[in-house]
């Protein structure tokens, strides 16, 4: 199973590009998470990982969320071999995105699901605002 899920900031804001052939949507970002630190004693540390997104999801990303934004993503691993212009083999590790989340902007304390007015930018759903049915115990078929 090849599956990630992170939640960080983007260290600068996506690159949106489109494919010359079919014009499809390219979002390209760059992802800090940090390191879980165990002595509070020492600096927090981060991992920078790179991120890929096509299709609708890339343009959504791309105008939706800027450097600094507090961003969640789930998606795969992905590990690109290539021959550099000196014929050495390269390899390049990217997350493909396959889903993602709006999170808290960076300086902004309100909750992950309310609508701030600097960002302009719909509010996730939340299944705690789902109504509660009861359950009839004879509609169990067991």
């Amino acid at each position: 199973m090849n599956k990630i899920e992170l939640v960080g900031r983007l260290t600068k804001d996506p690159e949106l590009s489109f494919t010359p052939g079919n014009g499809l949507a390219i979002t390209k970002f760059t992802l800090a998470v940090n390191r879980p630190r165990f002595d509070k004693n020492k600096p927090q540390e981060a991992d920078f990982i790179n991120c890929v997104c096509f299709g609708k999801r890339a343009e959504v990303i791309a105008n939706n969320v800027a450097k600094g934004h507090r961003f969640g993503i789930c998606g795969r691993l992905r590990i690109n071999k290539y021959v550099d212009k000196e014929g050495n083999n390269r390899w390049s590790t990217d997350v493909l995105v396959e889903d993602f989340d709006f999170l808290q902007d960076k300086g902004n304390n309100s909750a992950p699901n309310q609508s701030s007015p600097a960002t302009d930018k719909p509010p996730a759903s939340n299944y705690n605002d789902m109504p509660v049915t009861p359950i009839d115990d004879g509609d169990i078929p067991f």
